[in-house]
């Protein structure tokens, strides 16, 4: 991930987790942990940056010793819902094109692709192309009962 690039120290870990409380607070970001069957933490996943007309975006990290295991796909799958009960219009996902696996989660979703981009700001690291890859799933109809 971009943000560990050159190291991930205690001290970034503890101003990630200052600004998750204060963005939580302000009602920006929404920052969760993935917990793994075995009780360890094994990543993350959050609902961020509002989007216009009323759609939010979410996203997931997950350790490399605990992919695989559809971590990923659930995490995401809670968020949706989460972001559902909030109120939100769509759900996007956003990923770098050479990430399959980040690319199977909107895929199992129901996600419909949306479009490819260049990222504004691109932080070069190894298994990056640089380019986006972008998905989105619209709220569903209310059915009636």
């Amino acid at each position: 991930m971009p943000f560990a690039v050159g190291g991930y120290t205690l001290a970034d870990g503890e101003t990630f987790l200052t600004r998750c409380v204060e963005e939580w607070d302000q009602g920006v970001n929404f920052n969760f942990a993935v917990v793994a069957p075995d009780g360890n933490v094994a990543g993350s996943c959050g609902i961020m940056s509002p989007r216009p007309e009323g759609g939010v975006e979410i996203g997931y990290w997950l350790h490399v010793a605990y992919t695989g295991r559809g971590l990923a796909t659930k995490a995401a799958a809670a968020l949706v819902a989460e972001s559902w009960r909030i109120g939100a219009a769509y759900v996007m996902i956003r990923h770098d094109e050479a990430n399959v696996r980040s690319r199977a989660v909107p895929e199992r979703l129901g996600f419909a692709f949306t479009e490819r981009r260049t990222p504004a700001v691109e932080v070069n690291t190894a298994g990056r192309v640089g380019v986006d890859v972008v998905w989105r799933l619209e709220r569903p109809a209310p059915t009636s009962v």
